[in-house]
């Protein structure tokens, strides 16, 4: 009986795994990175605090010192993820 047990207390532990996994990668922040809104061009993550000229942009990537592929406004990128719907934003 106790290989029985040691099977479903597997079984309940991966699930439980799963779903851990499934919530944390829905509820996780896009990527982000400092950056002017007029010019695109990437600044220093200090641009973004304390009043700096900066704003943060999230999702996409930098390129050449620039950003693009993502937006200024947080609420247009998800991230998605296993389980999650949405979609990016641009």
């Amino acid at each position: 009986m106790a290989g029985r047990r040691l099977r479903s207390s597997t079984v309940v532990l991966g699930g439980m795994g799963l779903l851990a996994l499934t919530i944390t990668s829905c509820g996780s922040e896009p990527d982000k990175r400092c950056a002017d809104r007029s010019t695109q061009k990437t600044l220093p993550s200090s641009e973004c605090r304390s009043g700096g000229n900066g704003s943060y942009y999230y999702g996409g990537k930098s390129d050449s010192g620039k950003v693009k592929g993502g937006s200024f406004d947080k609420t247009a990128v998800d991230r998605g993820g296993f389980g999650c719907s949405g979609s990016g934003g641009g």
